[in-house]
């Protein structure tokens, strides 16, 4: 049986908050759920910055820019900058552009994605709706055309995909040259109580594999791209770096992956049932889903700080 995580409570406090300089956060889930703050989080990610911590919001949603982003956290009351935003879009955006990628980039996603490759000079294609309008669905091979300079495929959040946009990017894909980029592979975004399951990037992503018969280089958590990205822009140590998160296959696994100290916060998509089954399974790969500390959320924080050193 594998250890719990340690729940951080004024014993620990000062041996937790000691521990590190820099702090990534996930968003969805543990700061906020569509608009609404998630408790007192912006006051406790405040706080850490107040405490001379560096904070980078680390996200795998791909619908918002970073100047979107930006705009997101000073409304919610999250101290923010461009730089310290990084999200699966603008990762995808660097990794063409640190390879010197001069092709079209076919997009299945949002102006999240492609306002990321405007700021770097890279043109694209795709990103607007493609709707069925055939029947049947077997015409499309008579209709559709590709266009001859797409060397990149990107699978982001898209509400409008579709089945001409699936034939497209495996049709693209049918080059091997074709890089395949998906922005994040998360199953679903939490939404809180209420029943309803939203589907996330994943399913999209899974779509377009099964039928490209290939796998994409995937820049999201839990991929250690993202933290090549902050680091190498910000001298980050690992060691001394937190990553917080609500999700553990992608959050907690990713700060796993680069060697961070790991928080996870269970007011997004990890319950307290999960973590002890991981730690109860025989299952090694379960073992590395739990974090080192956890949360109710990310608030609690706050008041720790506020009830033992103010």
């Amino acid at each position: 049986m594998a250890r719990l995580p340690k729940r951080i409570d004024r014993d620990c406090l000062k041996k937790f908050l000691d521990s590190f300089d820099n702090v990534l956060t996930d968003c969805d889930g543990v700061l906020w759920t569509g608009d609404k703050i998630i408790g007192q989080a912006n006051e406790a990610l405040n706080k850490l910055h107040a405490l001379g911590k560096k904070v980078f919001y680390v996200t795998n949603n791909s619908t918002k820019s970073r100047d979107e982003y930006v705009e997101k956290c000073k409304n919610l009351g999250f101290i923010a900058e461009k730089e310290s935003i990084v999200s699966s879009s603008y990762v995808s955006a660097q990794y063409l552009s640190q390879m010197k990628f001069d092709k079209k980039v076919y997009v299945i996603g949002t102006s999240g994605v492609t306002k990321e490759l405007d700021e770097v000079g890279i043109s694209y294609i795709g990103a607007e709706p493609d709707p069925l309008v055939e029947n049947p669905v077997f015409r499309l091979k008579d209709t559709v055309q590709l266009e001859p300079d797409v060397g990149a495929v990107i699978v982001g959040f898209d509400g409008h995909f579709s089945f001409p946009k699936i034939m497209k990017a495996a049709s693209y894909l049918e080059n091997k040259d074709c890089l395949f980029i998906a922005t994040n592979t998360d199953e679903r975004f939490p939404l809180g109580k209420g029943g309803l399951v939203f589907p996330g990037t994943g399913c999209l992503v899974k779509a377009v594999e099964t039928v490209a018969e290939r796998p994409p280089v995937i820049m999201g958590k839990p991929s250690g791209n993202m933290f090549s990205v902050i680091s190498t822009s910000n001298n980050l140590e690992p060691s001394r770096t937190l990553m917080i998160g609500d999700r553990c296959n992608t959050d907690i696994l990713f700060g796993k992956n680069c060697g961070l100290i790991t928080l996870v916060v269970l007011s997004g998509v990890t319950e307290m049932a999960h973590l002890e089954a991981w730690a109860a399974s025989d299952d090694k790969e379960q073992h590395k889903l739990l974090a080192d500390y956890y949360l109710p959320e990310i608030g609690d924080i706050f008041k720790l700080i506020h009830e033992n050193y103010e």
